[in-house]
């Protein structure tokens, strides 16, 4: 029983129906109970209290180790793997994370099954099963996931940072851990990890470190019921929260510049100090308030300053890898080879900047404008996924009073200039820690992290050496953020006629179509804007692509200043290329939405190339190209599939190639050009009028198409470009060997794809009823029992409207043949369970699938990309989810094993296989015995030798798009 209820204020958006009510049960398990109606998925989050501060000396990653092994089983449920099934067949999905001080459990599933769901989950933090054979399997499985990290700079360079602190601090430690720290030390210490497993559980997850959120279609009085009954057996041993007062850092960790080498091109500058958390004032938002402003892009900003110089190309600050008990400001900042060249000017620049902050004063009218800002967002909030929401909510509650659990640190909103001033204080000459990285290091370091290999170098820095830098450092004129004018102040809603379904075609002419939707289902000031531009010169080679991807990202750096102040206001735009041409996308509040798409018009309209822009893009986009290479061996092997089956898609090695010659008079020639004829399609939705919506359309028609001497002429019927996909032979596999980019990853990675069918809503439902079905056992037998790897992914594959399905495997124990072999010998396994398959529960998956295709969308955004996806495509099918249920109430059993049978099973007549194997370090010898094979392995398999020779020899699907400009309204 709860020992505690309150109907307590828990302060929450003015738009939100929901109910929520805290309880405390008997065992001291605090609980969130969250009520909605209108709910499709039920969802719930446990946050318990312990992370890898935690991980006993010599065992680190064991919290981590933990949170993977309670999905295993239990005493109650003692079949292995049988909770991820059971939510995986009911609509639903599952995880977990460890972060330093917590460790995250959550899930979601299909309303209707919830109250099962929630048993096996309790089932965790009550009586798990731990078995022996289990830990060693999933000891491997923690070695593939560091294994996949090793080569991230992401994880290298966090873990450098904490490599830079006290040793005796919990901050220094390794987190993830590997089959070194679980395996091999603790053997030749004689501890049996296993013991140590249940040991560490036994003394930290206690009820009264654990904070749960249940969100539910069920009244308030029902879900505490429920969690009564499943959760007040979790044990409470009054465990104390794990805390370690002080600072990581000492002073020899302060005042340091550290050189390190990445895998990737590129120089980073990261700026950082420990500072006081400001979560012990989050009302007041110090950090949130300096935050703002060191991170502002507008002009007089730093960052403005920075990219003037062609310096910086990106630049962001604020609080990271805080606890309760220390914390540290955060700057960073993405170089040039120019800026690389100018650090000290760099970082004497910020420097000046904090010193034009401590003169200022903290100003009131800044922080009442980001308050504003911040309390729009939270009453005007959408609505998200009850799985993210519960999470976020569980974190919550680990730092929050009950009253503020929904709010956290999003509201500040007392103004208190010493506590801001307190902070800015801390971010001092003597505090400070500089971590460079380029490549340009590497040969010129000392020493090597020993968890991810970095090399590095480390400096002491002194007061005067940084001043010197302020001295030096150009004399710009750096100042505070103008009044944001993109504030919205209207925030009313537009009254809808007819209460429409679906998108409708409002406006067509030869050069646009405009679809329309107004917002029936979200109710919130809202709008959402997207302008496709079709142009046929900007995808018709190597060349033109490239020219065209630096179009849009010049147009964004343009506007970067101005528009800047709308984002900060939650107005959000992107312009970015496409296979054929570009697109505009503007959403958020609608109030000044049109002013902010009329000047990115505009902009594309007069567009200017300014060499110096020019050249700083060009070498980012080059490096962004260099660092194909680094990629994970999986996504490279996806890269290859899409390369084989997308016609009229050109190598990233082709666009490297053209990208030295390039120069900014060859993009002044080619944007007209590539403009010179265009098709726009629109979609508007949201808190938009549709006569607002066709003047919106009109006034985009005037710049280009009207006047005097038009830039843009309408497309000819002709030139209308479409995605057309590679029609595989039946009865046929093809594989494509390639070797791993990178020859330092050990990883080899399988892309094995089945492609079925174009677009049917009765193949559609087959194909997807085959994919919920065997989505867990795939997952189950190739991760779980055989530990291939722990990137294992069974999934659906949509290209364009044609449909299929992958498997997708990273691996260090199995070269890609291998593990090829082993996606048919599942297959093979999996061909039984379908035929012993009950009618009930045939009945139930059928049930599942057709409660997921009815969830509803949660907000317009999500809305809007489920139309636009159809209108992209060229499918129109906007009632698609009505009709597919439809189908799937007519399926029967025999039907999906006869679809199996026809394209999926292995030997199928009808099936057509592609196989993209890319060979790793380790599987290297394999590579050219697959490549060099003179004599087919079967009579029906084929050798990709060259991509580009197989496309041109294959047939090519019929495109859904025909021509929309002879498209009838």
């Amino acid at each position: 029983m709860a020992v505690g209820m309150e109907e307590m204020e828990i302060v929450k958006p003015r738009t939100d129906k929901r109910e929520y009510r805290r309880i405390v049960l008997q065992n001291s398990l605090e609980v969130l109970l969250i009520s909605d109606p209108d709910t499709d998925k039920a969802a719930a989050s446990m946050s318990v209290g312990v992370g890898s501060f935690s991980d006993p000396e010599g065992l680190e990653g064991l919290a981590h180790f933990l949170e993977h092994m309670l999905f295993y089983s239990s005493e109650k449920y003692p079949l292995e793997d049988s909770y991820s099934k059971y939510i995986i067949e009911h609509g639903g999905s599952t995880n977990a994370f460890t972060t330093s001080e917590h460790t995250n459990y959550f899930f979601d599933v299909n309303t209707d099954c919830f109250e099962e769901a929630l048993d096996r989950f309790a089932q965790f933090f009550i009586k798990p099963l731990m078995s022996a054979d289990a830990t060693m399997r999933e000891i491997k499985a923690v070695d593939s996931e560091n294994q996949k990290n090793l080569l991230s700079d992401a994880w290298r360079m966090n873990q450098l940072q904490k490599h830079l602190t006290a040793e005796g601090h919990p901050f220094h430690k390794f987190s993830t851990g590997n089959w070194d720290t679980l395996e091999v030390r603790p053997k030749a210490k004689g501890l049996d990890t296993r013991s140590e497993l249940i040991k560490f559980y036994g003394e930290n997850y206690s009820a009264n470190l654990m904070h749960l959120v249940i969100y539910a279609k069920d009244s308030l009085d029902k879900i505490q019921s429920l969690v009564e009954h499943k959760f007040q057996e979790i044990r409470n041993t009054d465990r104390s929260c794990f805390r370690f007062p002080g600072m990581p850092c000492t002073s020899e960790h302060l005042q340091i510049l550290v050189r390190s080498v990445p895998i990737k091109q590129g120089h980073k500058l990261r700026i950082v100090w420990p500072i006081t958390p400001s979560i012990r004032h989050y009302k007041e938002g110090p950090c949130r308030y300096l935050g703002h402003l060191i991170g502002h892009e507008a002009e007089g900003s730093l960052f403005y300053i920075l990219k003037t110089l062609g310096w910086a190309t990106s630049l962001s600050a604020g609080e990271g890898d805080w606890s309760l008990d220390f914390s540290f400001f955060k700057v960073f900042i993405d170089l040039t080879d120019a800026g690389h060249e100018h650090m000290e000017d760099i970082v004497g620049l910020l420097f000046k900047y904090i010193r034009l902050l401590q003169q200022s004063g903290v100003c009131k009218w800044i922080f009442d404008e980001l308050s504003a800002i911040c309390e729009t967002v939270f009453h005007y909030q959408d609505k998200i996924r009850p799985i993210d929401y519960v999470v976020n909510v569980a974190l919550n509650m680990q730092l929050y009073p009950p009253k503020d659990w929904l709010v956290g640190s999003s509201l500040p909103s007392k103004f208190n200039p010493g506590i801001i001033q307190t902070i800015l204080d801390e971010l001092t000459l003597d505090s400070v820690r500089i971590f460079w990285e380029s490549k340009n290091f590497e040969g010129h370091t000392d020493m090597v992290e020993p968890w991810y290999g970095t090399a590095y170098s480390v400096k002491k820095i002194t007061d005067s050496m940084i001043q010197q830098w302020m001295l030096s450092a150009p004399n710009e004129h750096l100042q505070l953020p103008a009044p944001n004018v993109f504030i919205p102040t209207d925030l009313s809603l537009k009254d809808v006629q007819e209460k429409v379904k679906f998108p409708n075609l409002l406006r067509k002419s030869s050069y646009s179509t405009l679809w329309y939707k107004p917002d029936t289902m979200f109710c919130t000031p809202k709008a959402y804007v997207k302008i496709d531009f079709n142009c046929p010169y900007a995808g018709n080679s190597p060349r033109a692509e490239v020219l065209t991807d630096i179009f849009t990202r010049l147009l964004m750096d343009y506007l970067n200043e101005y528009a800047y102040y709308a984002q900060v206001a939650g107005l959000y735009y992107g312009i970015n290329h496409t296979d054929c041409g570009f697109q505009v996308t503007v959403v958020g509040y609608n109030h000044k939405l049109r002013t902010l798409l009329e000047t990115v018009v505009g902009k594309i309209a007069k567009f200017e190339v300014k060499p110096d822009r020019f050249d700083v893009i060009k070498e980012m986009v080059t490096k962004e190209y260099q660092n194909f290479k680094f990629q994970q061996p999986y996504q490279q092997a996806m890269y290859y599939c899409s390369l084989i089956l997308q016609d009229h898609t050109w190598p990233w090695m082709e666009e490297l190639e053209v990208l030295p010659q390039l120069e900014s008079d060859d993009l002044a020639k080619f944007a007209p050009l590539m403009l010179s004829r265009a098709f726009l399609e629109c979609y508007v939705a949201g808190n938009i009028e549709p006569s607002e919506a066709e003047s919106m359309i009109q006034h985009i028609e005037d710049v280009f198409f009207k006047g005097p001497c038009p830039m843009s002429q309408p497309l000819f019927p002709s030139q209308h470009t479409t995605n057309r996909v590679v029609k595989l032979e039946r009865g046929m596999e093809y594989f494509y060997p390639a070797e791993g980019l990178n020859p330092s990853d050990e990883n080899s990675a399988l892309v094995h794809y089945i492609q079925v069918h174009r677009d049917d809503f009765m193949l559609n439902v087959k194909l997807q009823l085959f994919a919920l079905i065997a989505k867990q056992p795939a997952f189950h037998q190739l991760r779980s029992v055989e530990q291939l790897g722990y990137i294992t992914v069974f999934m659906q594959r949509n290209d364009s409207g044609i449909r299929g399905v992958q498997f997708i495997i990273q691996s260090t124990v199995k070269g890609p043949g291998d593990i090829d072999l082993r996606v048919e010998a599942f297959l093979k396994m999996f061909e039984s369970k379908l035929y012993e398959m009950t009618n009930d529960e045939f009945k139930n998956n059928v049930n599942a699938l057709i409660d997921m295709k009815l969830e509803k969308h949660k907000n317009l955004r999500e809305e809007s990309g489920f139309y636009w996806h159809e209108i992209s495509d060229g499918t129109l099918k906007f009632d698609r989810r009505e009709a597919e249920v439809a189908a799937l109430r007519q399926l029967t059993q025999q039907e999906l094993i006869d679809f199996f049978n026809e394209y999926i099973k292995v030997g199928a007549p009808q099936k057509k296989i592609l196989s993209v194997r890319v060979y790793g370090r380790l599987h290297s010898s394999e590579y050219p015995v697959d490549k060099n094979r003179s004599e087919p392995v079967q009579p029906h398999s084929v050798l990709i030798d060259d991509i580009f020779s197989f496309r041109r020899s294959q047939p090519l699907y019929g495109s859904f798009k025909g021509c929309f400009g002879h498209m009838k309204l």
